[in-house]
């Protein structure tokens, strides 16, 4: 059995759960951004954008560097890799119950 960092997967999905954050991490797939450039699309102020910065930072899911006075962040996917990993068991599980109920359903026919 797989071991999990349960204070590090509730943070990914702590910042996976804000439709916000989820945004910013698909705008940072297309590379690095400012805070400024990540907040834009949503008409938000810098210090709202930086918080949301800091939750995905804290997940691990976004690297920010300094230059001057702007904050440029990229994206780490790798943290992805382990909450997929954790919700790959309960794949498993709903794949064989609807298995189940396929075959429930076809010897009912």
């Amino acid at each position: 059995m797989v071991k999990y960092n349960d204070q590090h997967l509730s943070a990914v999905f702590a910042a996976l759960a804000d439709p916000t954050r989820r945004a910013m991490l698909q705008q940072l797939e297309q590379g690095p951004c400012s805070v400024g450039e990540l907040a834009a699309p949503h008409a938000m102020s810098l210090a709202g954008a930086s918080k949301h910065v800091r939750a995905l930072e804290k997940a691990g899911l976004v690297m920010r560097e300094v230059q001057g006075r702007t904050h440029h962040c990229r994206l780490n996917a790798d943290p992805l890799a382990e909450a997929e990993a954790w919700l790959q068991r309960y794949r498993v599980f709903w794949n064989h119950k609807l298995d189940a109920l396929e075959q429930a359903l076809k010897d009912g026919d």
